[in-house]
């Protein structure tokens, strides 16, 4: 995942599996390597799976894959792939830390898959770049580490590094990756071979728009974003907009069918479910960091929203 095009054959890529790593994501990386091999009847590209011991490593779906080697054993590689998915801090400490700036600091390209990003900037390694990482899981990034630039495409290939959002955009790298070492015949080939679809670029939204094109409106819900933490006053929000109060309930009651506040409330917790699904902050934490001044009134309005307590939520999942 180097941008040099004159790297040697087989170029050699390693993946790092965390514990509950989005199985989905790690094997749509791997495939289209595979086929690319297959086509050309010859290895352009070999990889290596590295877990934390040595021992197979569970899943976000309770399946064990086998890894190759841990840690301290590992060789070197050109790329390396963070793939991580549920809780992806759980797995840093010092260790995962010093070894990750060891590989950087020897020259091999890091890169985040699904969640990933979050072990890279924890490392302090992704100063300066633009990343991206599963939808779900961007406004805690960007909360936590507000001087990345975290954005919501399927995947980014830098100088420094690469990263993407998981499930199905690891195909899509996978095959950017193939274009630009052998060609973009090949990546058709390999991309007709996986029955994908041609028409998605690095840039490409990863869920289709539900939010009307309207300029206004999506500043207004940028807004309410920025904000979950600390939700403004519609009036105030209103103010930043350059609009009465009356015209931004007009906007949101014509596109969404909803009134600004019952907009802004969905989203708070929507960000809350995601964070009890996916950190082990306290459900006290996740209300405060949702805008609730209390853990009563946040269990309140999420069961009002998602049909069940916090509480209920981390016992299912």
């Amino acid at each position: 995942m180097r941008l040099k095009p004159d790297v040697p054959t087989p170029e050699r890529i390693d993946f790092l599996l965390l514990p509950r790593f989005a199985m989905v994501a790690f094997f749509s990386a791997i495939e289209p390597l595979r086929i690319a091999n297959r086509i050309r009847g010859e290895t352009l590209f070999e990889w290596r799976v590295i877990g934390r011991d040595g021992e197979p490593v569970v899943a976000s779906n309770g399946m064990t894959l086998a890894v190759d080697h841990a840690l301290a054993e590992a060789p070197l590689s050109p790329s390396l792939a963070v793939c991580a998915s549920f809780e992806p801090e759980a797995a840093i400490d010092q260790t995962l830390i010093d070894w990750l700036r060891e590989r950087a600091a020897a020259g091999c390209r890091l890169g985040g898959m699904d969640t990933g990003c979050f072990v890279l900037a924890a490392a302090g390694l992704l100063d300066d770049q633009t990343v991206t990482l599963h939808w779900e899981s961007l406004p805690e990034f960007r909360a936590r580490f507000p001087d990345i630039d975290a954005v919501e495409s399927l995947y980014e290939v830098t100088p420094e590094g690469f990263s993407c959002a998981g499930g199905s955009s690891s195909i899509d790298m996978s095959l950017d990756l193939i274009q630009r070492r052998h060609g973009r015949a090949l990546a058709e080939q390999v991309r007709d071979q996986l029955v994908h679809d041609q028409g998605r670029r690095p840039a490409s939204r990863q869920r289709d728009p539900a939010v009307p094109d309207d300029p206004t409106l999506h500043r207004a819900l940028a807004l309410m974003d920025a904000n979950l933490d600390t939700p403004l006053e519609i009036r105030r929000l209103a103010e930043e907009l350059e609009l009465s109060w009356r015209r931004l309930d007009r906007l949101f009651a014509r596109h969404l069918g909803t009134s600004p506040q019952r907009a802004y409330l969905a989203r708070r917790l929507d960000h809350a479910r995601g964070l009890l699904c996916e950190t082990r902050h306290s459900v006290m934490d996740v209300a405060v960091a949702c805008g609730f001044a209390s853990a009563s009134s946040f269990t309140r309005a999420f069961r009002r929203r998602h049909g069940m307590t916090p509480s209920e939520l981390r016992q299912r999942r």
